[in-house]
């Protein structure tokens, strides 16, 4: 089993590395962290990480390429690679069209604009000049740098088919966390139509997660974060939810116009909480055994973690992560 943790970019900075010292103590594999626009640049964040860290590696859950060019994208990756000694993860896709019409961006062709991404990184990392779209034969980047692995991050069915065919691992975002089956189905697809193992992948199984020893603080922190992401999720995943975009259109308006975050909170319904796993450490077990059970084998809790992050990831990799490890050794023993 592989266990992650994931973080939006909302934190001041200097609050990650002690997030990530503890992630790192606590046997977390994976320390992600978002690059939603307007708030702190993920590229800063998971420098300070960096240094304050050895063995866990770090993510970007995600960049795209229409506020980053691919070229800089690949610039940063390069340096951050070789800052934190070959840690990183790179996270790409298309971004939420709600956010990128912020700055009047309409992405057209999405998924065309993350293939070609992917293939542009993997040719600028391999020491190529990458001569598309106009660029020229000076196009290469003009320092060493590894195959660093790229993982896409998807909600809808093509961007999911699109780990299999073309990515090292995926970042399907859950919403809840039994779309698990849909979304590995998807990606099966994509693997079967690039003739690829299901090895090839690392798909970590993307939750919101708000863990407390009080249930009712770790509910108040999940429904401050689907009060603010709630209108950019899928259609598929508003479908798996049983909630209808129009039942977002007050928490949205609440949030981004009003600016009233007390209100917002309250008109979060519960069935919009059965977006993520909530409560005490015994209750997220029963729930993350369901995903196990559909076959994954790389859990990722995504924010807020709970009410107070820092004791959030101590409480998982004290009392959730060895539940996962001891059933994952048991299955290795021999009869």
């Amino acid at each position: 089993m592989r266990f992650s943790v994931r973080f939006n970019n909302d934190l001041p900075v200097t609050e990650y590395a002690p997030l990530a010292r503890a992630a790192e103590a606590a046997g977390f594999d994976q320390f992600w962290v978002s690059d939603d626009l307007f708030l702190r640049s993920v590229w800063v964040i998971l420098a300070s990480v960096a240094g304050s860290t050895t063995r866990i590696q770090l993510g970007t859950c995600i960049v795209n390429p229409y506020t980053m060019h691919p070229a800089e994208i690949a610039m940063a990756a390069g340096a951050l690679d070789e800052l934190s000694g070959g840690r990183l993860c790179l996270g790409v896709s298309s971004g939420a069209n709600d956010f990128l019409e912020w700055v009047g961006i309409q992405p057209e062709k999405p998924l065309t604009a993350v293939v070609e991404t992917v293939e542009i990184l993997r040719r600028l990392f391999a020491g190529e000049a990458v001569e598309v779209h106009g660029w020229t034969r000076e196009a290469y980047l003009r320092f060493p740098t590894r195959r660093i692995p790229i993982y896409i991050g998807a909600m809808g069915p093509r961007m999911l088919r699109l780990i299999g065919q073309v990515a090292d691992g995926g970042l399907p975002l859950l919403f809840p966390p039994e779309h698990f089956a849909v979304a590995v189905g998807h990606i099966g697809e994509g693997l079967r139509r690039a003739g690829r193992s299901a090895n090839a992948v690392d798909v970590a199984a993307c939750i919101w997660c708000s863990v407390a020893a009080d249930r009712q603080r770790a509910e108040d922190a999940l429904r401050d974060k689907v009060a603010y992401y709630g209108h950019a999720l899928s259609p598929l995943i508003l479908a798996a939810l049983g909630v209808e975009r129009a039942e977002f259109e007050p928490i949205q308006h609440a949030i981004m116009v009003e600016r009233d975050a007390r209100k917002a909170r309250a008109l979060v319904t519960p069935e919009m909480l059965r977006i993520g796993v909530v409560g005490t450490a015994g209750d997220l077990i029963p729930r993350l055994e369901g995903l196990v059970a559909m076959g994954a084998r790389h859990l990722s809790f995504g924010p807020p973690l709970g009410p107070d992050p820092l004791a959030a990831i101590e409480l998982l990799g004290r009392e959730v992560l060895p539940h996962f490890r001891g059933r994952a050794a048991q299955r290795l023993e021999p009869e």
